[in-house]
């Protein structure tokens, strides 16, 4: 990566920090409800018997009710866990929230000695976190690349979640970055060609 891709995604961070940062308690919330009512109305969200979830930090929209809507409608639910000593993630299946515990960089992780390792990666919809997004695709994550790596040997649907006000019509990317077919935000779905 150049040293100017590189400056220019540390600030757009920053910019997209700042802005979430800025919100009110009541203001993420219903930004989050309005997101998180229109992702349940993909086909593809519809149509996955298996949903990869990331598992939100207070900055990031709230997966976690998505989560409990995706167990009550009957899917698989997988969350990433970070394996050790690697820039690697696996999902792991979960049965509830509960299967959660603290983990790496203070993200909360399935509990791999009750949970089921997820191995067909061949199908299903992956949610994907990030700070901004691209209205072609691409992502800005938190520059540590776990879920570009993951993404690369993914085969099922991917979907984005984001603010309007994070959503860009272009960001710096690079041949390692992947992108997701569709963006979700309070007030708009983009399917990406």
């Amino acid at each position: 990566m150049t040293d100017k891709i590189y400056t220019e995604k540390n600030d757009l961070r920053a910019f997209f920090k700042a802005f979430r940062t800025s919100l009110s308690k009541e203001e993420k919330t219903r930004l989050d409800r309005r997101i998180a009512e229109r992702f349940l109305t993909l086909p593809q969200y519809r149509e996955a018997k298996t949903v990869l979830f990331y598992v939100s930090l207070p900055l990031e929209i709230n997966t976690f009710s998505l989560m409990e809507q995706a167990f009550s409608d009957g899917k698989t639910v997988a969350a990433p866990r970070c394996v050790p000593g690697t820039r690697e993630m696996e999902f792991y299946i979960l049965r509830s929230i509960h299967d959660l515990a603290p983990g790496a960089f203070g993200v909360s992780e399935p509990k791999v000695e009750s949970c089921e390792k997820l191995t067909d990666l061949s199908c299903g919809l992956c949610i994907v976190p990030a700070l901004g997004f691209a209205r072609d695709g691409y992502r800005l994550g938190y520059g540590k690349g776990y879920y570009d790596r993951f993404l690369a040997r993914f085969l099922g649907d991917t979907a984005g979640l984001v603010y309007d006000a994070c959503l860009k019509d272009r960001l710096p990317h690079d041949k390692f970055d992947c992108r997701v077919q569709q963006i979700v935000t309070e007030n708009q779905i983009i399917k990406i060609d």
